[in-house]
């Protein structure tokens, strides 16, 4: 099988790259990402010289470019390539919407064009919207109410990818995963935020009261599913994907502060930021029930493994927050492609 993956060098399509060819070493693997601030090619130090893989600096609004890739013989598209931070959505909605929904139609596009096998468009739980303490977990077939550009804009590729699977028998899949975390993680979100923080004995700044409850689950777990949907997963359907862990940040933040043996003198309370979904739960039962996923890793011992990576990896984090990262491209890409 030959997969395009976009946005391949950021967080979760960096780890899932790296399952896929340590599960399925026979697979050719293509990476297409315009490595914006947080697409880092050193997430994947240890699979370029690997003959399978190979990466394609671009950008999936790039039809030409789209195009040229995918009728090199591909099977299967797996769309991780968004913009994907809320904080960041506030200020530059525009930017969302040409990533989040052009870009995906673009993809689309050139699927059907060239008739790949299947497509799985990576989306959220936050397209939901927000529930209330007590109330009953999202279902694949609860209302999409998004409260944040972000949410909306991936609720709008939702919708589109929907569409060209209804009118135009693309043999689309949705993915509706809650909160990731774990190695190679930017540390803009909360976990990596405050873990590295914290290692610098910096404050960890948490939103209003710190009650805000997410669903966690173990970047690996999340890879493990969407590898099943590529291969069992039914066209046309939505999947939620969720271990069911739901905590609140408060209670994240006291794990971080405890497990790295400092003091909770380090919380900050700032000023809570526009329109904050105060709750996201989702029911994953479906993808149990007809795929047979269940996840694997236990939160305690996901963050335990995180906290763990990113006291080792260092050297990694310090390039990302101060962007030295880019210099990985330039060194180890550049050259390659003007040869």
């Amino acid at each position: 099988m030959k997969v395009l993956v976009t946005g391949g060098a950021g967080f979760i399509g960096s780890n899932f790259i790296r399952y896929i060819i340590k599960k399925h070493p026979t697979y050719k693997i293509i990476n297409l990402d315009k490595l914006t601030y947080a697409g880092n090619l050193e997430n994947l130090a240890d699979v370029e010289q690997n003959k399978s893989y190979r990466f394609v600096k671009g950008d999936i609004c790039d039809q030409k470019l789209v195009d040229q890739v995918v009728e090199e013989g591909i099977d299967a598209i797996v769309n991780f390539a968004a913009e994907s931070h809320v904080d960041r959505s506030l200020y530059d909605p525009k930017t969302f919407m040409q990533t989040n929904v052009l870009g995906t139609q673009t993809l689309m596009e050139s699927g059907l064009k060239h008739r790949i096998k299947k497509y799985i468009q990576i989306s959220t739980d936050e397209v939901y919207g927000s529930l209330k303490e007590g109330d009953d977990p999202f279902t694949e077939k609860s209302s999409i109410l998004s409260n944040s550009p972000y949410s909306a804009s991936k609720a709008s590729a939702d919708l589109l990818v929907r569409a060209y699977q209804k009118t135009f028998d693309l043999p689309a899949v949705i993915t509706r995963c809650c909160n990731n975390y774990g190695p190679h993680q930017f540390p803009e979100k909360l976990i990596p935020l405050f873990i590295t923080n914290a290692m610098e004995d910096k404050s960890l700044p948490i939103y209003g009261d710190g009650l805000y409850i997410r669903d966690w689950i173990y970047v690996e777990d999340h890879c493990r599913a969407i590898d099943l949907i590529l291969h069992k997963g039914k066209v046309g359907e939505i999947y939620n994907i969720s271990s069911n862990v739901e905590k609140t940040n408060l209670e994240i933040t006291r794990m971080i502060l405890a497990y790295l043996k400092k003091p909770s003198s380090l919380i900050k309370h700032v000023k809570d930021r526009p329109a904050h979904d105060r709750r996201y739960a989702l029911k994953a039962e479906k993808i149990r029930k007809d795929l047979g996923w269940e996840p694997e890793v236990s939160f305690e011992q996901g963050i335990s493994l995180t906290i763990d990576w990113y006291i080792k990896n260092k050297g990694w984090w310090e390039k990302v927050k101060s962007g030295e990262y880019l210099e990985y491209y330039q060194k180890h890409y550049i050259k390659r492609e003007n040869s």
